[in-house]
């Protein structure tokens, strides 16, 4: 365990910085499955943007690289296109 006061703080930030992430990437995850899940183009295309706004946050914050965020907008894209 930590003995350092920074130590101890530190410690406690990162437990809820851990929690924020998984919760932030949950969500994501469950916002792309849905996305992917969609056979109505309407649908998907009022959806796509704000799956993109939540990966282009995730990435800005560095819980996910800035080319899994990039790849992951570029497939969804494809995919919304393509229906």
């Amino acid at each position: 365990m930590a003995n350092h006061k920074s130590t101890l703080k530190r410690a406690r930030q990162s437990v809820v910085r851990r929690l924020r992430n998984r919760y932030q990437m949950k969500t994501t995850r469950n916002l792309v499955k849905k996305l992917r899940e969609t056979t109505d183009k309407k649908a998907a295309q009022e959806m796509l943007p704000k799956v993109v706004a939540m990966l282009d946050k995730m990435a800005k914050k560095n819980i996910i690289h800035r080319h899994t965020a990039s790849n992951n907008k570029s497939n969804l894209t494809k995919l919304v296109n393509s229906l």
